[in-house]
């Protein structure tokens, strides 16, 4: 009878060892940042965050900052940054680690979510559609209302008042004004590791800890000037020609943020779409978007006990 019962428990034991010790996978969540002029209700980001979802079988959202357009707009994007953080760090759901795909000017926003958030959970995969990376020289067309006033403040981009006022300030990057922009533009500096004696290494630390950097440009983006800036491309500094591919600029050549490092790990893709701005079918998001949404974390129950 006690070695029947020693049996017993051995067994049970083994069983137990066993069962905590296989592994099982869980898909990682996705979160979207949609652009200016836009915001998570509007129809068009509404349908990409439900393809994504469908085509990647992965739970995504789109992350609402403020109240959607007007802030989009008008609030600093540093501000924009800060509340990212705070709400990507109450999703519990995003905790073992999350994807970002950034949708224009949200792109700025889930940099600095990525580069500038302390004790935030670790991101995966980046999808960037046609980011401003390296800034922008020229102010899009806009139909809306609330665009009247934002050309009237962008007139004089590198004031205070209009930094602290339009979103779109934080990243408009005039060539031949290159001090001015480093002096008084108060976001892309900073998030690119621009400023002179200024360089971050925690930036570039959180950049390089992705596993994959997608960068889609469209071939016929009429929206960013230049439309290279999607894949870190530029002028160089004084003069609007030519236009440097990202390999020839010095962000990636001094690797202020990482992006060589990245490169020379085979960890960036750089996609080339021919429509235009943001204008994406549904078999590029299958070629190129969603396999980077697919992805699996694996944990055991082991993990999950402790």
């Amino acid at each position: 009878m006690e070695k029947s019962l020693q049996r017993f428990v051995l067994l049970v034991t083994l069983s137990l060892f066993c069962f905590i010790s296989i592994p099982f996978s869980l898909s990682v969540p996705f979160v979207l940042f949609h652009g200016i002029v836009s915001g998570c209700s509007n129809d068009k980001m509404s349908n990409l965050t439900k393809l994504l979802n469908s085509y990647s079988s992965s739970p995504g959202s789109c992350v609402e900052i403020g109240n959607g357009l007007a802030d989009s707009l008008y609030m600093p994007l540093t501000q924009q940054a800060s509340i990212a953080c705070e709400k990507i760090k109450q999703m519990p759901e995003l905790s073992e680690g999350y994807n970002i795909v950034g949708v224009s000017q949200g792109n700025l926003v889930a940099r600095g979510l990525i580069e500038f958030c302390d004790n935030a959970p670790p991101v995966f995969n980046y999808v960037s559609l046609g980011g401003p990376h390296a800034g922008l020289s020229d102010l899009p067309k806009c139909t809306f209302p609330l665009c009247k006033l934002l050309e009237l403040y962008l007139s004089d981009v590198y004031n205070d008042f209009v930094q602290d006022h339009a979103a779109p300030s934080g990243y408009f990057k005039l060539p031949t004004k290159i001090t001015e922009y480093l002096e008084h533009s108060k976001y892309l500096p900073k998030l690119n590791n621009e400023r002179p004696g200024e360089k971050n290494s925690t930036y570039k630390d959180r950049f390089t800890s992705l596993h994959n950097l997608v960068l889609i440009m469209f071939e016929k983006d009429d929206v960013l000037t230049p439309k290279e800036s999607s894949w870190f491309g530029y002028y160089p500094d004084g003069t609007y020609t030519p236009i440097l591919p990202p390999q020839k600029t010095k962000l990636y050549t001094e690797d202020w943020i990482g992006l060589k490092t990245l490169d020379d790990a085979g960890k960036v893709n750089f996609v080339s779409v021919p429509g235009g701005h943001i204008e994406i079918t549904e078999e590029e998001l299958v070629k190129y978007v969603v396999p980077y949404l697919k992805n699996e974390s694996t944990f055991s129950s082991e993990h999950e006990a402790m």
